[in-house]
């Protein structure tokens, strides 16, 4: 496993609430200072395109198919919509919980309007549900499309979920994509960047941005730019479309080890599987996130055992 680091604790984080955030960074990070974040907020996002079709699991229509992942396999945040978290919640409670606090569907495409994702719960609502429910609700989120014509709106929002969500020793994760019609190339290592540094300036202690492209540079190198500019903000990148699992895993690693991730935001290529694959595909990615365990051993974690 990864040595424990120490932790830095924002100064927007009151003394009152300082153990508070230290108890949820820790268990959301398992003491290794990365976060293995399962990304469960694609039932609005994408809708039911993710989770029906061919080469997708029948069950993976079934909401419950997410809580059942999340509850059997190895991970550190669980991100969801309260609403699902509501109807779920009271069977799935050993699950560390991330509510993300905003989301709008893939239904009005850019070339009709640049995106636009308000918030849907202030944070006091997820802090009374917490106590209401007794739930393991360990931290908040919010995307948000920095290009677009309404980024201020969304750039105040983000500011203040920062805010309020330390105040009461809660973790956040910041969503970042550059997107609208003045984006030209939403790929470009220096936009990521960009958007790594926008979360770091509004206080996020994780933000979660695309894999850069470049033609000729690897990925993986591409990233640094993103991660240097981040600072103290760890960066997640997204897992995308389900691919084969020896690229996912390939791919993960060199952005920890080469890049210098501080971990991964996966959700196709884990939910989109039936669950007993699921949850190997689960562990495995853990062990490279938080366990720093090799290529090698990760990819063991997905043999079936006779």
């Amino acid at each position: 496993m990864c040595s424990s680091t120490a932790v830095n604790i924002p100064l927007d984080v009151p003394a009152s609430n300082q153990e508070e955030y230290l108890r949820n960074y820790h268990r959301a990070t398992h003491g290794s200072g990365r976060l293995m974040l399962f990304a469960g907020d694609q039932k609005v996002e994408h809708m039911n395109d993710d989770f029906y079709g061919t080469g997708i699991p029948s069950e993976d229509g079934d909401p419950e198919h997410l809580f059942r992942i999340a509850s059997q396999g190895k991970i550190g945040l669980f991100a969801t919509h309260l609403g699902l978290i509501a109807r779920y919640g009271m069977e799935y409670r050993s699950v560390p919980y991330l509510v993300k606090l905003n989301g709008k569907t893939n239904l009005v495409g850019s070339e009709f309007r640049d995106p636009v994702s308000p918030q849907w719960h202030p944070v006091e609502q997820v802090m009374e549900f917490k106590k209401s429910s007794g739930l393991s609700i360990l931290g908040v989120g919010y995307s948000l499309y920095p290009g677009s014509t309404f980024e201020a709106d969304m750039l105040r929002e983000a500011a203040q979920v920062v805010y309020q969500a330390h105040r009461n020793g809660l973790l956040t994760i910041l969503w970042i994509y550059p997107r609208g019609r003045s984006v030209r190339n939403e790929q470009d290592p220096h936009l990521i960047a960009g958007a790594a540094g926008l979360g770091a300036s509004l206080g996020t202690d994780f933000v979660k941005v695309n894999p850069p492209f470049l033609p000729g540079i690897s990925s993986a190198e591409a990233l640094k730019e993103a991660v240097q500019a981040a600072g103290k903000a760890k960066v997640l990148c997204a897992g995308g479309s389900a691919t084969d699992p020896h690229l996912f895993l390939s791919t993960l690693y060199a952005q920890i080890h080469i890049s210098g991730a501080g971990g991964n935001a996966t959700g196709r290529n884990i939910h989109q599987k039936p669950l007993d694959d699921a949850i190997r595909m689960c562990n495995a990615i853990y062990a490279i996130t938080v366990e720093d365990a090799s290529l090698e051993e990760a990819l063991s974690l997905l043999t079936v055992e006779k």
